[in-house]
């Protein structure tokens, strides 16, 4: 009778993993029941999603800025304090806004009163080209210094404002010019030439007094719209805008220092709300107070270039705050931005805006409602598809410009070309190359081959 030895541990270590491959062998090992799983092809609802980084917006922020120097003589809100369109806010004390008018009035006055101011023997020529200099180098300061005005609406108000102070002075101008031909020729008085010059420069004077009455208008601060009140806001960006007109025609007192249109302008420094108070200095351009209007929130999605041609308005969107936990809203693309911006990892992205709706908990309550600002994710549904034949996406696998699932026929794989539709993060609709209730792998596809035997 042969003795036994006793394998070393080693040797026994060894001799079970040899078993447990041999046993893999003959399962199908890591390509069996362990790693590959049977399934079928069946009917279920596939959405297909770009998720976007994005911000809230409100439906309106206006921030409201001092137009001429001087101190917060009355301050009749207080942070986030509700208010309404038309709401006095702050009213600001300014000598040198009063005294601005005061000087514009007088030097119309002087125009209106004089008939022209046009000292004996002048040449009237060149009285009338200086006239013409002066003008269009005030016209042109003014319309260079207003188009740095940072909000839209009142930029365009006051770039307005300056086209149509321009054109008035082009038909005066014309006017007098052909004036002042006609007496040259001898064909014309002094008196007409005078006239038809003061009629020129009233043009400016009158647009100083306009811009200063509305300066003046405006140390009374009003709400633009309903909203909330935040005291203080950003600088305005653009430094040294007052004066533009001050270069009155020749010989009249003073000048108007001010915009046509009426822009509220200066400095335009940042204040927070600790430096707004009944009392406190302030400086032309200084932001007072910020309106924002959250009746409707939007968002601002950026979306990046290799997505955004399949977000169309219409579009509905998934949103998650991290400031709300558990929390869901729904959105919907309201546009689609045309303009593009340089993405932080290279390419470019596209601004998609959204109305935001209702959110829900993760409970089933009510979100609460998010505040401008806020950082949120979108999932965008770009393609949405009802009961359609699919497949789990781990049963696809890619093979060059193709994708095949593999079919069990017979128990062996059976290689499928198929053809996709809307991909989901889980789910893939199959639009050709197979039919529903057939017997595929979903998982551990990509080890199987080409007539494996598969386990039923």
């Amino acid at each position: 009778m042969a003795s036994r030895r006793s394998l070393p541990p080693a040797s026994l270590l060894v001799l079970a993993l040899l078993l447990a491959g041999q046993l893999s062998a003959c399962s199908g090992g890591d390509s069996g029941e362990d790693r590959v799983q049977i399934g079928r092809a069946s009917r279920a609802d596939v959405t297909e999603l770009v998720e976007a980084p994005a911000k809230v917006a409100a439906r309106a922020t206006a921030t409201l800025r001092a137009p001429a120097e001087g101190t917060i003589k009355r301050l009749y809100v207080a942070d986030g304090d509700e208010v309404e369109k038309g709401e006095v806010l702050a009213t600001i004390d300014s000598p040198s806004a009063r005294e601005q008018l005061a000087r514009a009035r007088e030097a119309d006055g002087s125009v209106a009163g004089s008939g022209a101011a046009v000292p004996a023997g002048l040449d009237l020529t060149a009285f009338q080209r200086g006239t013409d200099r002066t003008a269009r180098d005030g016209f042109a300061e003014a319309r260079k210094v207003a188009a740095q005005i940072p909000d839209p609406g009142r930029r365009a108000s006051v770039l307005a404002g300056i086209t149509k102070a321009e054109g008035e002075y082009r038909a005066a101008s014309r006017a007098a010019r052909e004036a002042v031909a006609r007496l040259n020729a001898g064909l014309g008085s002094v008196g007409q030439a005078v006239s038809s010059i003061t009629a020129a420069q009233r043009v400016q004077t009158r647009a100083a007094v306009r811009s200063a009455e509305r300066t003046v208008r405006a140390l009374t601060i009003k709400a633009p719209f309903d909203g909330v009140v935040g005291l203080g806001g950003p600088a305005s960006g653009a430094g040294g805008l007052g004066g533009m007109l001050d270069q009155l025609p020749q010989g009249l007192p003073g000048g108007a220092a001010s915009l046509p249109g009426g822009a509220a302008l200066g400095g335009g420094a940042a204040k927070d709300a600790a430096s707004i108070a009944t009392g406190a200095p302030i400086s032309a351009g200084d932001a007072v107070v910020t309106v924002t209007d959250v009746s409707r929130l939007s968002l601002t999605a950026d979306v990046d270039e290799t997505d955004v041609l399949r977000v169309t308005e219409g579009v509905r969107a998934d949103v998650e705050f991290d400031a709300v936990q558990g929390g869901t809203y729904t959105a919907e693309v309201t546009g689609v931005g045309a303009t593009p911006s340089e993405a932080t990892g290279g390419g470019v992205s596209y601004k998609v805006t959204l109305s935001l709706g209702n959110g829900t908990l993760s409970g089933g309550g009510a979100a609460p409602r998010p505040k401008p600002g806020m950082s949120a994710v979108v999932n965008l549904r770009v393609h949405e598809r009802r009961g359609v034949l699919s497949v789990p996406s781990s049963a696809i696998v890619s093979s060059g410009r193709e994708s095949i699932v593999w079919v069990v026929a017979g128990g062996r794989a059976q290689r499928r070309v198929v053809g996709l539709g809307a991909q989901g993060d889980t789910t893939v609709e199959v639009v050709r190359g197979l039919r529903e209730g057939e017997r595929i792998v979903v998982r551990g596809a990509d080890s199987v081959r080409q007539g494996q035997e598969l386990a039923p």
